[in-house]
């Protein structure tokens, strides 16, 4: 049986980073989110229309 040992203070180090990281990528995430939603329901917000006629390369 394995006995149970004390963590290592690098494993509560690189968990303390770790955590920190996921923090700051879960509060990017927010704002991109949030700017995204703010963009969208805004009233300015429409669909760009084609241009019909337009030069794609078919004949």
């Amino acid at each position: 049986m394995m006995a149970i040992r004390k963590p290592h203070e690098m494993h509560r180090r690189r968990f303390s980073r770790n955590l920190g990281l996921g923090l700051v990528l879960a509060a990017f995430v927010a704002l991109v989110f949030g700017l995204t939603i703010a963009k969208v329901s805004s009233d300015e917000f429409s669909v760009p229309k084609t241009v019909s006629g337009g030069s794609n390369g078919q004949n």
